[in-house]
């Protein structure tokens, strides 16, 4: 299994070869978008891309934790998390054996 991570770098050199555009005009338009999904993710908690998947986010309750150095018990505040459900279709691609 290959480990090497899939940055946005990379996302923007593997456009920029497949476009006539320059870098800078696809760095832009990457930028852009991640911009649009985070901004879905934190206007309505929820971002559905068909064939791909959906990310949704949601509030974690404040919680009691515990500090591992000194073994002390700490309040953990409420936070959002997010969520990535793959599509089925995408799901059955991946798993294609």
């Amino acid at each position: 299994m290959n480990s090497k991570t899939l940055t946005k770098a990379d996302i923007v050199d593997s456009i920029y070869e497949q476009t006539d555009r320059n870098r800078a005009e696809v760095k832009n338009i990457v930028e852009s978008l991640l911009d649009i999904m985070k901004g879905s993710i934190k206007k309505d908690h929820a971002l559905l891309i068909s064939g791909f998947g959906k990310f949704e986010a949601y509030d974690k309750k404040a919680r009691k934790g515990r500090n591992p150095q000194t073994d002390e018990t700490i309040t953990l505040p409420p936070r959002k998390v997010v969520v990535f459900r793959l599509s089925r279709k995408f799901r059955s691609e991946l798993n294609e054996d």
